[in-house]
């Protein structure tokens, strides 16, 4: 599997930039407010994870086609 660079680009900023921010503002608002914030933690943690294999493999891929 090949993603396009627009995609991987897309997908590279998410996972290093705004997921990580997210995981953060929620938990510490989670914590201000306190409410419980493990269960869409983890979700979002989940799907990052998911998302960060596919990035992987499509990167892998496209360095073996070089």
């Amino acid at each position: 599997m090949k993603l396009n660079d627009k995609l991987y680009n897309i997908l590279k900023w998410g996972l290093i930039i705004f997921i990580p921010a997210l995981i953060t503002l929620i938990g510490t608002l989670g914590q201000i407010y306190d409410f419980d914030t493990e269960t869409i933690v983890l979700t979002i943690s989940a799907i990052s994870t998911f998302l960060g294999v596919i990035t992987g493999i499509s990167n892998y891929n496209y360095k073996k086609g070089e």
